[in-house]
C-alpha cells in the first residue's frame, strides 16, 4: 500500500492491554468503523508464533477497510504477516537497514524528539515520525514532554510528515493547533472508550480541526504569504518537473519552471523530449533516450532532492518506466502526475501500451493526478457528461488507483469547475471565467503550481486552491503573443508590481 501522509490523521494504537468485553479484533474494527485512518498494532509480550496469527488476521481486517496496518519494533512480523509497515523506536532497528531489507512501497516510521533526530530519520528513509510525548501518557509516564512549539519545530525541518503522540483526549487534542504535524497517535482515548466507534468518530473530526489549522494565524494587513516567505528565507523548498521542451515557452517545462519559480520554490527538471513548436503547432519531437533520462534524474535527485515532483507528457512507454523506477528508488515525495493522453479535442496523444504503462507505473506512486474530461473517461472506463458523472469517474479512479483525483471540468461541462477527490471525500473548486483564447500551457501550469504549493507544506486541497487562484490571474492578464492559442502571462505578478511601482514613481505617463 502506498504511503500517503492523509493516513495519519488518526493513527490508532493497540494491544491486549484493553481487551474487555470485545477482542482485539472486535475492537480494531470498531475503531475502523469509526474512521481510524492508520491501525498499529503493539504487542511487546506475546510469543512471535501468537503474534504472527495476530497480525494475519488484523492485517485482513485492516486492508478490507483499505488503512494500513503498522507493526511496533518488529520488522520480521511485519514482513511475515504482509503488514504494510513498522515503526521502530530510537533504540530498535536502524531505519536505513530496514530500508535496505524491505519492499519499495513498505512504510517506516520512527520516533523523533529532536530535530536532529528527525533529520537523521528522514535521511535514513522514514517515510514518518512519531513525535512526543506531547501530554503525560499512561504507557509512559516517564517519557520527556515535547511542548506544541518544539513539535512545530520538528515538524517544519523535515519534509516528511509527522504524528503527535502521547496522552492525546478529546480534553487536549485542541491544544496541538499550530503544531505543524499531519495527523494524531490515540491509544486509550479510543481503545479505553466505552463507545470505540462513537469516540474514533469524533476524535478524527478534532483532528481535523487541529491538522487544517495548522498555519498560524494572519494577522490584519500581513501579507498570507509571509509565513511562506519566511519559512523560504531558512529552507529554500524545491520541485522537480519531468516534461518535455516547449521551444514557444508556453508549455512543458518552460512554463513549469516559470510556474514554480513564481509559487516560491527551487525549479529543477529532466527533460523527456526536445520539440520545435509554436502556438500554432509542433513541428519535430526529438525523444531522449531512457539512459539519458535516468541520468538527469539521478543527477538531481543525489544532489538536491526536491521536495515535490510534477510530471509532463511522456509518450514513450520506456521513459516511462524509467521514471516510476527512479521515483520509487529515490521515494520521492508530492508527485503530480498530469497525464497528457488525450488532448481536450479528443485527440489520442499516447499510444496504447504507453498509456498502459503510464496506468502501471506513475499512477501508483502519485499523491494527485490531474486529467481532464477525456482523460478521465479513459481511465474510468465512464462517459462524463455531468457534475454527477465527474463525481463518479472521479471517485472511481482514487479508489482504483490509491490517490487524489482533480478532474479539470472544463467549459464544455461545468464552466472549467474542477473537482477534487481526495481520500473518499469530494470539494468542488469553482473556477473563474475568463475569456481569454490564449490558453496554451494550462494544463501544465496548473499541476506545475500545486506540486510547488506542495513543495511548501500546504495540504492538498489548499495547494490546489492556490493554483487556481495563479493561474486565474495568469490568464487575466491577457498576454497576446504569437499567431496561434498563445502562452499565458506566468510573471503577472511581477508585471503588476512593476507597473505599480513606476506609477508610484510618476514614470508612467510622463516619459
Amino acid at each position: 500500500m502506498k504511503f500517503r501522509k492523509e493516513m495519519l490523521l488518526l493513527y490508532a494504537v493497540t494491544d491486549r492491554g484493553f481487551v474487555g468485553r470485545q477482542s482485539l479484533y472486535e475492537q480494531i474494527e470498531e475503531a475502523l468503523k469509526g474512521g481510524a485512518t492508520m491501525i498499529q498494532l503493539r504487542e511487546k509480550n506475546l510469543p512471535e508464533e501468537e503474534l504472527l496469527r495476530e497480525a494475519v488476521e488484523i492485517k485482513k481486517l485492516c486492508h478490507r477497510y483499505k488503512v494500513p496496518l503498522i507493526i511496533n519494533d518488529n520488522v520480521e512480523i511485519a514482513l511475515k504477516s504482509g503488514a504494510d509497515g513498522v515503526h521502530v523506536g530510537m533504540e530498535d532497528t536502524p531505519v536505513a537497514e530496514i530500508r535496505r531489507r524491505v519492499p519499495a512501497d513498505f512504510i517506516i516510521g520512527a520516533t523523533a524528539k529532536t530535530v536532529e533526530q528527525a533529520k537523521a530519520a528522514e535521511q535514513a528513509g522514514a517515510d514518518y515520525l512519531g513525535v512526543g510525548a506531547v501530554f503525560p501518557s499512561p504507557t509512559k509516564k516517564n517519557a520527556i514532554r515535547i511542548t506544541t512549539e518544539q513539535l512545530r519545530e520538528i515538524c517544519s525541518s523535515v519534509s516528511i510528515p509527522a504524528v503527535a503522540i502521547g496522552g492525546i483526549s478529546l480534553e487536549n487534542i485542541s491544544e496541538l493547533k499550530h503544531g505543524g504535524m499531519s495527523g494524531v497517535a490515540v491509544v486509550s482515548a479510543i481503545f479505553g472508550a466505552e463507545d470505540i466507534q462513537k469516540a474514533t468518530a469524533v476524535l478524527k473530526e478534532k483532528a481535523k480541526a487541529v491538522v487544517a489549522a495548522e498555519e498560524p494565524v494572519v494577522q490584519k494587513g500581513q501579507d498570507k504569504t509571509a509565513k511562506v516567505t519566511l519559512e523560504g528565507v531558512r529552507k529554500m523548498r524545491t520541485a522537480l518537473s519531468i516534461a518535455g521542451s516547449d521551444s514557444s515557452g508556453g508549455a512543458g517545462i518552460q512554463a513549469d519552471i516559470k510556474t514554480m519559480t513564481m509559487n516560491g520554490v527551487y525549479a529543477m527538471s529532466a527533460v523527456t523530449a526536445l520539440t520545435a513548436q509554436n502556438t500554432t503547432g509542433v513541428r519535430a519531437i526529438q525523444e531522449a533516450t531512457p539512459e539519458f533520462l535516468q541520468q538527469q534524474l539521478d543527477a538531481v535527485f543525489e544532489d538536491i532532492f526536491p521536495d515535490a515532483v510534477k510530471i509532463g507528457m511522456v509518450s514513450s512507454g520506456e521513459l516511462i518506466r524509467v521514471i516510476g523506477e527512479r521515483l520509487r528508488y529515490y521515494k520521492a515525495k508530492n508527485i503530480v502526475v498530469d497525464p497528457v493522453m488525450v488532448a481536450t479535442s479528443g485527440s489520442r496523444l499516447m499510444k496504447t501500451d504507453a498509456v498502459q504503462t503510464l496506468i502501471d507505473e506513475l499512477l501508483p506512486v502519485a499523491a494527485l493526478i490531474t486529467p481532464n474530461i477525456p482523460e478521465a473517461q479513459l481511465l474510468s472506463g465512464l462517459t462524463i457528461n455531468s457534475r454527477e458523472d465527474m463525481l463518479t469517474a472521479a471517485k472511481k479512479i482514487g479508489d482504483t488507483y490509491g490517490c487524489a483525483v482533480l478532474l479539470k471540468g472544463g467549459h464544455n461541462i461545468n464552466d472549467a469547475n474542477d473537482l477534487l477527490y481526495e481520500a473518499g471525500q469530494a470539494r468542488w473548486f469553482e473556477g473563474k471565467r475568463i475569456d481569454n483564447p490564449n490558453t496554451h500551457g494550462t494544463g501544465c501550469t496548473l499541476s506545475s503550481a500545486i506540486a510547488a504549493n506542495l513543495a511548501k507544506g500546504f495540504s492538498l486541497s489548499e495547494a490546489v486552491r492556490r493554483a487556481k487562484d495563479y493561474i486565474s490571474g495568469a490568464l487575466a492578464a491577457m498576454l497576446d503573443l504569437g499567431q496561434g492559442s498563445g502562452p499565458m502571462n506566468h510573471a503577472f505578478d511581477l508585471t503588476l508590481r512593476f507597473a505599480e511601482e513606476h506609477e508610484k514613481k510618476g514614470r508612467i505617463g510622463t516619459e
